[in-house]
């Protein structure tokens, strides 16, 4: 609180990020009519980050409608930008890793979690939305689940009947050692991996937040409050934000890449011939 005392003037006080901006309140509330309901409460709303999803939902649907509307042998600037999207999914994760046969059936799928994912990861970093849709924990764990459920319907279609056996008591394995094996396998297959995917994209995109939110107003703070000698740390905490800026455009993409990698990975072992 001395930064200004020399100024004479009261500074305001430096308000750092808190965990408070994920749950922000809710508006375009309806309120109950029926009197049985017997509550005030709202019946319904929605927040900020619910609003930024479906912003986001939203553009990656008019994004692929608008560019394959008019499909072109030639094809315009639009067209060209979603078929090197849909061509990265298609090529360079799904039929790489499982084949064109099994590729087909679950590249809708994977091709839907990519963008998906992508699109509210980017919100971070968009101005006035400055937040992303998955760095709260309700998408992420949909999105884990979504996973994890096709991950089962791909070895029991595959393996109808030796899926889970397979997977929890694996072949060359010493009777005996199932005793530990098979507590370890069902954990790390059945439980771990939706949780692990689920953490992985929301943490990243929380902790991303919180970090632009701290270098921007560390920035403000000293520009506009601090002033004197203390605008040069400013100049210091801006620079760190574009550079972080920067970074999380990477994150975000990153993130999307694996998540969708990792559904497809987890399909690849449920389809492999073992099971």
């Amino acid at each position: 609180m001395t930064l200004l005392a020399a100024a004479g003037t009261e500074p305001e006080p430096f308000h750092p990020p808190s965990i408070a901006e994920f749950f922000p309140p809710l508006f375009l509330l309806l309120e109950p009519t029926i009197a049985w309901l017997g509550s005030d409460e709202p019946i319904f709303g929605i927040n900020r980050i619910m609003l930024i999803r479906m912003l986001s939902a939203l553009a990656v649907i008019l994004i692929f409608v608008l560019g394959t509307r008019r499909m072109r042998l030639v094809p315009t600037r639009g067209q060209s930008l979603v078929e090197m999207g849909l061509g990265f999914v298609r090529d360079g994760i799904v039929y790489d890793l499982l084949g064109e046969k099994d590729g087909k059936r679950f590249l809708p799928l994977v091709t839907t979690i990519f963008f998906m994912v992508l699109a509210m990861n980017v919100t971070g970093i968009i101005p006035f939305l400055n937040i992303a849709g998955t760095s709260v924990i309700g998408v992420p764990l949909v999105l884990a689940i979504v996973s994890y459920v096709a991950f089962i319907y791909a070895g029991l279609k595959k393996h109808p009947g030796a899926f889970f056996k397979n997977s929890l008591f694996p072949s060359g394995v010493p009777w005996f050692l199932y005793i530990i094996v098979t507590p370890i396998e069902f954990v790390s297959t059945f439980v771990l991996r939706p949780i692990t995917l689920t953490l992985r994209l929301m943490m990243n995109m929380f902790v991303g937040h919180l970090l632009l939110v701290l270098f921007f107003s560390a920035t403000h703070f000293f520009f506009f409050s601090a002033g004197g000698f203390y605008t040069l740390f400013g100049v210091g905490t801006l620079a760190f934000g574009f550079a972080f800026t920067a970074f999380e455009i990477l994150v975000a993409v990153l993130q999307a890449y694996v998540f969708a990698i990792l559904t497809t990975v987890y399909i690849q072992l449920a389809l492999a011939e073992e099971h």
